[in-house]
């Protein structure tokens, strides 16, 4: 055993010598080629030494480390961020002098007297490893940085098996390191390494450079850092496991009163700051990081919208992949036309009105300004992630399930709207110079096949040229109404806010169905499924038999809000880099789609509906507060039942019904927030759910009387 043992020392020893030797000569090597590179000329062999030495790399790509990207509402306030390293790169002078004064002091103290090497750091550390049986480093800070910004590069660009960690070096990597890291000390000054050193270091899983290890261990931000605080982080970076102060607690306190030593030592600090500080606990403040829209502070699945559309704009990247590197890697500022305050009271709303019910009945509520396009608020009675009780899904009630280039945008698709279609049908009545109160029979019922419905365009939708079928489009037969009594002649405002089926195909029946298919096509309605047009010509679309998304239905009303100019919906106000370069982000996308003059009697019509019609039993009375327009709807089964109610300043779609089922499940016998219903119709449920909201954030954005129809509208003169 004792000749083992001495054997086993004896090769220790020899071990040790050859590292010895062969350091040794890098540092002879360093010394002859940085320091007095004249002697080159003096031997064969230290010249082939200095010759290998300067054909290493000395150009280092010093690329910004990943940063996390932020995205906010319009008012500022935080709703997600992005991140595969959690990082935010912040200036030397807005950090802590400690924690400057403690990583130098720990890891480098000679870091502004070297020149990116120190052959006295690799002398001493050769000579304690050797005497002290110690693994003492001696890379200096720019070192580490090099090899910081080379790993971050690999990462970057998908080499992640390609990195390579501190104990894994072999000479040639220590070679090329010294070698950048002396270019490098000739390119950048020394406050410029660190504070780039302090920018990308490793601090642990959750928190990458300075900034985001202060918030995240003291919940302060970086330039706040105390002694103790940045002293105790200063130590992290050597072993960021073993020193992890939330697992490891004692070794932490241990490796900062070390740090606090070299401190005192090299008088960075007094005596009295230094007993001070040692007799500080680890105080630890944790503020746990979250990214990604699943963990959004508000609008979750808005969040969810937004990033789709990065994710689904070739302008961020060539594909997805290098799209989603941008979103995660690239410190973008996304600012969107989100309204935080709308958000908080639609959110609030859903949530009263069907939050966490058993049958998974969902509730929506989107709002679109009129004017600008802007969604303002985007809500639903959901979870994105499964949670005990919660009614949890990924899909947006309230989007398109794909955009118009056929991209996923993680939307349901859209329900069917019913009787909120009808307004367009009203807008061409009143578009080719019909009247409000003209009378139509609304007590016919049925319109055969072969029924001479005019088409003037001869286009092809839906499969079939429209002129090929002149004669008769299908059959409609047995027209039915929600309530008895409303088959006879009536006025067409009187049929539209009282909601009447057969008074909509009484119109239709006179008209052109070209012209309502311009009509609908001018304010962007379309499926919620593929973003197909949807065709008047298929006549149970004239009582909203095709599926429309929320936010679509809701910027179609804005229309009239806006005097008759359509605003496509618009999600991304500003987009900017970590530089605060302007990225290509979303702007208004307005035009004039329908004549101001119908739009104000459509509006009249639907003003009047809230008064005296279909929607007469909605409570609250918003109209009592504001002025207010709306119309309801609610499809053949009662699955899918809506309010789609506006201000000159705000127009919002509310919906409840089967959100998930592909609308089978009938809305009939249900029981929601303890009340009965033997059926749900759009001012039950949705209406109250729109009322609430709209009496809570109407004034934000100040309502104006909505201009008078002039009288051709509203009557024929008398002859």
């Amino acid at each position: 055993m004792a000749r083992k043992s001495l054997l086993s020392r004896f090769r220790t020893f020899l071990a040790k010598m050859l590292g010895f030797v062969l350091l040794s000569s890098v540092c002879g090597v360093l010394v002859a080629a940085f320091l007095v590179p004249q002697i080159a000329a003096a031997g064969t062999a230290v010249s082939g030494s200095i010759n290998f030495f300067n054909g290493l790399p000395t150009e280092l790509a010093v690329q910004p480390p990943a940063q996390t990207t932020k995205m906010l509402t319009a008012d500022g306030k935080v709703i997600a961020t992005f991140y595969e390293e959690n990082r935010v790169r912040i200036p030397l002078k807005n950090m802590s002098p400690f924690i400057k004064d403690a990583v130098i002091a720990i890891e480098d103290s000679r870091f502004y007297e070297h020149s990116g090497v120190d052959p006295q750091g690799i002398l001493r550390a050769l000579s304690s490893n050797l005497t002290q049986g110690e693994r003492q480093g001696a890379s200096t800070l720019t070192q580490q940085y090099v090899t910081n910004v080379a790993n971050e590069a690999r990462i970057s660009s998908g080499r992640e098996d390609q990195v390579i960690l501190s104990g894994q070096k072999n000479i040639g990597d220590k070679l090329r390191e010294m070698r950048l890291a002396m270019a490098l000390e000739k390119k950048f000054s020394k406050d410029q390494i660190l504070e780039g050193y302090l920018n990308i270091v490793f601090f642990s899983r959750t928190a990458y450079g300075i900034e985001a290890a202060a918030q995240y261990f003291y919940s302060v931000p970086a330039s706040k850092l105390t002694l103790p605080q940045a002293a105790l982080l200063a130590g992290l970076v050597n072993s960021p496991s073993f020193y992890d102060p939330v697992a490891n607690p004692e070794n932490a306190v241990q490796r900062r009163n070390q740090v606090l030593a070299a401190m005192l030592e090299q008088r960075k600090i007094s005596q009295q700051q230094h007993d001070g500080a040692v007799a500080t606990g680890v105080g630890l403040k944790i503020r746990p990081s979250k990214q990604g829209c699943a963990a959004a502070a508000m609008a979750p699945y808005f969040c969810d919208y937004v990033s789709h559309l990065i994710l689904n704009n070739p302008a961020y990247g060539a594909d997805t992949e290098a799209r989603e590197q941008k979103l995660r890697r690239g410190g973008l500022t996304i600012t969107t036309t989100l309204d935080s305050r709308l958000q908080a009271a639609a959110q609030a709303q859903v949530n009263a009105t069907a939050g966490a019910n058993p049958a998974k009945w969902g509730a929506a509520l989107v709002t679109v300004q009129p004017g600008t396009g802007k969604i303002l608020a985007m809500a639903q009675n959901t979870v994105f992630l499964p949670q005990r009780g919660k009614f949890d899904t990924q899909l947006n009630f309230n989007v398109d399930a794909k955009d118009p280039n056929g991209n996923d945008l993680n939307g349901a698709g859209g329900f069917q709207p019913g009787s909120t279609v009808k307004p367009f049908t009203f807008a061409e009545w009143l578009h080719q110079g019909r009247t409000m109160t003209e009378v139509v029979d609304a007590s016919r019922r049925e319109y055969p096949l072969g029924f001479k419905w005019r088409s003037s365009c001869g286009k092809v939708i839906g499969g079939y040229s429209t002129k090929q079928r002149r004669a008769g489009l299908e059959a409609a037969d047995d027209l039915q109404n929600a309530s008895a009594g409303y088959y006879r002649k009536m006025p067409a405002d009187y049929g539209l806010y009282n909601s009447i089926n057969t008074a909509t195909f009484a119109e239709a029946a006179q008209l052109d169905i070209c012209g309502i298919q311009n009509m609908v096509n001018s304010v962007g309605l379309r499926s919620g499924l593929d973003g197909a047009p949807i065709n008047m010509h298929q006549l149970g679309n004239l009582l909203g038999g095709t599926e429309v998304a929320p936010m679509g239905l809701a910027a179609a009303f804005a229309t009239f809000a806006a005097d008759g100019r359509y605003c496509a919906p618009f999600a991304v106000l500003r987009v900017a880099d970590f530089s605060g370069r302007a990225l290509p982000h979303q702007d208004p996308d307005c035009r004039d789609a329908v004549d101001p003059n119908v739009a104000r009697g459509v509006n009249k019509a639907l003003q009047d509906m809230l008064t005296k019609g279909s929607g007469v039993h909605i409570k609250p009375k918003v109209h009592s507060r504001v002025p207010a327009a709306a119309k309801t709807g609610t499809n053949n089964t009662n699955s899918a039942t809506w309010v789609l109610g506006y201000t000159t300043g705000l127009a919002t779609a509310s919906f409840f019904g089967d959100a998930l089922a592909g609308q089978k499940r009938p809305g009939q016998n249900i029981t929601v927030n303890g009340k009965f219903y033997s059926r749900i119709d759009g001012y039950m449920i949705a209406g109250p759910q729109w009322a609430n909201y709209m009496l809570k954030v109407a004034k934000m954005y100040p309502a104006k009387a909505f201009p008078k129809p002039p009288g051709s509208i509203v009557r024929k003169p008398a002859k």
